[in-house]
């Protein structure tokens, strides 16, 4: 018998898979193709303490091996995520992860203060989103913002506290270190790398924001090598993204250090990719000899 069992940060996921934040709304939708506790845990949509409209269209476009999008942090508020979407997502039979993001790091404080006692399992830090005009990837940018943002929010949140960090940086591990050493309880990465397109034809910016965060296979190798940096330069269990596609993939991210992983894009190509994308770890499990998904973790071998 496989174990697929994991502990995060004190929390048991039946599986190491978790939509990320963003690409899963509130998994509404995807729970009309099928049973979303089937998922180790769900990263909801990114939440601040008002409601946001986000940024004006286009807000996405189709790469060659991606998709760039600038969203910014639409939601209707954490109020309303409370009010609404929690008590569904709490009898949902899978953890819940709140994604909070904020413009100053008294808003990241209120809104995380306001989660206290909530049935979630772990809240997310997003000090890495690209497509806002303050806060987001500027708290990210520094080790002391960064690990500023992270003490601020660690002495009002009651849950075990995991921090998003940013590709867009010139050492992803000194920003590791200065949020584990700030509180952080864990840490996941990557969130989406910088990037824009053109329409030749016009001459203008494809999405009305200029530019936005690339996501998908193209940014694979970037966020494996990151996870691996950073898994070997802090001790808290890291979470990986970027690119995720396949079973194999999957397993290549916790080869290289992740304690878990997060699937994003893909479900926005397949809708069924979560199911789809266990069934191939498990494949891939069983067909090289590994009864635990835990010991594949940190197995890289470089020499």
């Amino acid at each position: 018998m496989r174990n697929m069992t994991i502990d995060l940060c004190g929390v048991k996921l039946k599986n190491p898979l978790i939509a990320a934040s963003g690409t899963f709304g509130f998994g509404r939708e995807y729970g009309e193709f099928y049973d979303i506790s089937s998922w180790g845990a769900i990263a909801v949509k990114g939440l601040t303490n008002e409601p946001r409209e986000g940024n004006p269209p286009h807000r996405i476009a189709e790469t060659a091996s991606g998709v760039l999008n600038s969203v910014g942090l639409q939601n209707p508020g954490i109020d309303a995520f409370l009010r609404d979407e929690l008590p569904r997502l709490a009898r949902a039979g899978t953890a819940v992860i709140a994604n909070v993001a904020g413009s100053t790091a008294e808003d990241y404080a209120e809104a995380v203060r306001k989660l206290s006692g909530a049935p979630v399992d772990i809240v997310e830090l997003n000090i890495s989103c690209p497509n806002v005009k303050r806060g987001g990837a500027q708290f990210g940018a520094r080790p002391e913002s960064a690990a500023e943002i992270t003490s601020a929010v660690r002495k009002v949140c009651d849950h075990p506290l995991m921090v998003k960090l940013s590709p867009n940086v010139s050492d992803i591990t000194e920003i590791a270190r200065a949020v584990s050493g700030a509180g952080a309880d864990a840490i996941s990465l990557i969130n989406t790398v910088t990037g824009m397109a053109i329409d030749a034809k016009t001459r203008t910016p494809v999405l009305a924001n200029v530019t936005g965060g690339l996501s998908g296979p193209a940014i694979k190798p970037v966020a494996l090598r990151m996870v691996w940096q950073t898994s070997r330069a802090v001790s808290i269990p890291v979470v990986g993204m970027g690119g995720i596609m396949t079973g194999e993939d999957a397993a290549e991210f916790l080869i290289a250090g992740a304690n878990a992983v997060m699937i994003g894009t893909a479900n926005m190509i397949d809708p069924f990719a979560g199911p789809r994308i266990l069934r191939e770890l498990e494949n891939f499990m069983d067909e090289n000899g590994v009864p635990d998904v835990g010991s594949l973790v940190g197995t890289l071998k470089t020499g």
